[in-house]
């Protein structure tokens, strides 16, 4: 059975990555959906510091084919979107409970669903995966148009859900699966390094969990405010103050009980490793321009830390569309700029000099 859905225009406008610095806006044909896939119209895709970095050619992005995060150009950017179902194949209907005119999203990874880590339930450390906007397989959402392919993870969004909040639906989900991986305990007292979308995401998610007290540190005070809207009982500026001691005097002299790094500097990480007490948990939700040197005897002799990486948002977007759209977790207030699919290049300069904007979402 063919595709069906509305009649799509031939040719759409999509920002496709060539190299650093080298992203163009052209003209590509609209993608058709064949059997288990489908397609949306774009309604709004987010800029994620991800897409930044790899604008601006971090290694991790544009080194050795065999990382994780390798960039396959010419390839539409973008895996942070929510759209209208337009178009629908063969036994996709059926399979994501989808109809035409739902709205949508889907998560960042598409798993191969037969590597160990997809057998045994870690679809997320996918051995053979793709990414939206990175892989070949899977061009992304700084388009009018996209195709979800065969073993994506969709979601439908409920009735009335505001697009430009659906579209945060994935890096709220990646906050949420940090502050899982922290385990939180009631009473504890959590410092959340980075205050950008990530970031305040997991002072959210954080405040949740019943703890004494939830911090929140960055350089940028505009940010700061946002993270008190958030949940934040306490913001503290490393630019202005010394925040391990302020952390240690809150603490009578222990340190907290849990440090999750949302920075994607690896100057946040020797800090959060002071301020931790012995026994602590170290969270680390960063992808960093450059690796990050530090003494192990802190980790080992000195603390006996737990130290913990999270990657991702596995099972965790329907706890994300749900808190959004009961309004458990208000994500109006990261949202700061909307602009058109044409200003993608000020989207991302936008997002990497941080002096006034939080989440620039770009609608085609």
């Amino acid at each position: 059975m063919p595709a069906y859905g509305p009649r799509l225009p031939k040719t759409m406008k999509a920002v496709v990555t060539y190299g650093p610095q080298d992203y163009r806006l052209e003209e590509l044909p609209v993608p058709q959906a064949g059997p288990g896939e489908v397609v949306i119209k774009v309604d709004h895709a987010g800029v994620c510091a991800s897409d930044v970095k790899c604008y601006f050619g971090a290694s991790h992005f544009w080194g050795d084919e065999s990382r994780v995060g390798y960039c396959q150009p010419p390839i539409t950017a973008g895996h942070e979107f929510a759209g209208e179902v337009v178009q629908l194949g063969e036994g996709s209907a059926e399979k994501y409970g989808l109809a035409i005119g739902d709205m949508v999203v889907s998560e960042q990874i598409i798993p191969c669903g037969e590597c160990r880590y997809c057998t045994t339930g870690k679809y997320w450390l996918c051995l053979r995966h793709e990414i939206y906007g990175f892989r070949q397989f899977a061009p992304g959402a700084m388009a009018e148009y996209m195709k979800l392919p065969v073993g994506a993870r969709n979601y439908k969004l409920p009735d009335g859900m505001p697009m430009n909040k659906a579209a945060v639906v994935e890096p709220l989900a990646c906050s949420i699966h940090a502050v899982q991986r922290a385990t939180i305990q009631l009473g504890d007292v959590v410092v959340v390094a980075g205050a950008g979308t990530l970031g305040l995401g997991m002072v959210a998610t954080a405040k949740l969990c019943g703890p004494s007290m939830v911090i929140s540190v960055d350089p940028r005070d505009y940010r700061l405010e946002v993270a008190k809207k958030m949940g934040a009982d306490l913001t503290m500026n490393p630019d202005k103050e010394d925040v391990v001691k302020q952390v240690r005097d809150l603490t009578d002299g222990y340190g907290c009980d849990v440090y999750i790094d949302a920075t994607g500097y690896a100057e946040s990480v020797l800090p959060g490793l002071l301020m931790l007490r012995k026994a602590g948990t170290f969270v680390e939700y960063g992808v960093f321009r450059e690796p990050a040197t530090v003494d192990w005897t802190i980790i080992g002799d000195m603390k006996e830390l737990d130290v913990r990486g999270a990657h991702l948002a596995p099972y965790t977007f329907p706890l994300a569309i749900d808190y959004i759209h009961r309004g458990i977790i208000d994500v109006s207030n990261i949202v700061t700029h909307e602009l058109p699919l044409e200003r993608y290049e000020e989207a991302l300069q936008m997002v990497h000099e941080a002096k006034v904007s939080i989440k620039v979402l770009l609608k085609p």
